[in-house]
């Protein structure tokens, strides 16, 4: 097959070095490579394809794509991790990087260039200190209870601080506990992960590195413990119920539906 052939089939191409010099190499073959399953010219090229698509989808959308949004527009048939693995290599050494967030994938651009951004950064407000607290415990305790938020703080918390990290949309109203006066449960969002900079929840850093970064105590009590968070932070809890609309309507998260007499 001449060059010209196999320009058209490989849009995508990445500079390996090697002891004979810089090849030019496909993804997708180091990717099936690790699978021992190379793929043919027919199947190279479909999923040369899809992985065009979907960087053009995530690269046009304002907020992370999904992976289920990705398979909804993609090619019936692609394997959404491996199309996704071999555009985040691609992107790799670029200035912008190809993230996961949670179980959705963005660009973002490259940490070690972050500072050209920072005289288009918007000045943000700080979040007090009663936030930040009320926010850790949502974290690494979701799904948790205002009235359980505030056993853990050990001190009352106003519904002005809620109302601050609800409208930040790093944290949600998840469900109801079902326990008496069903008290609404609180848990992180995507956007959460997508400032912290996490792939799920459970990167939260553990014990050993907030020790090493000075933020717990190192006279901390021999049985303190901090929480794993769920694995899948969306999945409601045996004692937890779904927010309906009518929970919705009391919470003034939905419009209250208009009947006629």
């Amino acid at each position: 097959m001449s060059e010209r052939a196999n320009a058209s089939v490989i849009p995508f191409k990445v500079e390996e070095e090697t002891e004979e010099g810089i090849i030019a190499q496909d993804p997708t073959e180091t990717h099936n490579s690790s699978q021992n399953s190379p793929m043919n010219p027919g199947e190279r090229l479909h999923m040369a394809e899809a992985v065009r698509m979907a960087e053009a989808i995530v690269f046009a959308s304002a907020e992370p794509v999904s992976e289920k949004q990705l398979a909804a527009r993609l090619p019936d048939g692609i394997n959404i991790a491996a199309a996704m693995a071999d555009l985040q290599q691609i992107y790799a050494r670029r200035g912008v990087n190809l993230v996961r967030v949670g179980d959705a994938w963005a660009f973002r651009t490259a940490g070690d260039l972050a500072f050209l951004m920072s005289r288009d950064t918007v000045q943000q407000r700080k979040l007090s200190r009663a936030a930040l607290e009320v926010l850790a415990i949502i974290a690494y305790h979701q799904p948790v209870t205002r009235a359980e938020i505030e056993d853990i703080r050990g001190v009352e918390t106003s519904k002005g601080t809620l109302d601050t990290l609800l409208e930040t949309e790093w944290v949600r109203m998840r469900g109801r506990r079902r326990t008496p006066g069903r008290p609404v449960t609180y848990g992180t969002t995507d956007s959460f992960l997508d400032h912290f900079a996490l792939e799920e929840i459970r990167d939260l850093p553990g014990m050993d590195e907030l020790k090493g970064a000075g933020l717990l105590s190192g006279r901390m009590p021999s049985n303190f413990a901090i929480p794993l968070p769920p694995a899948d932070p969306d999945a409601l809890t045996e004692d937890e119920d779904a927010l309906t609309d009518i929970d919705l309507e009391e919470l003034g998260l939905l419009t209250p539906r208009v009947t006629e007499d």
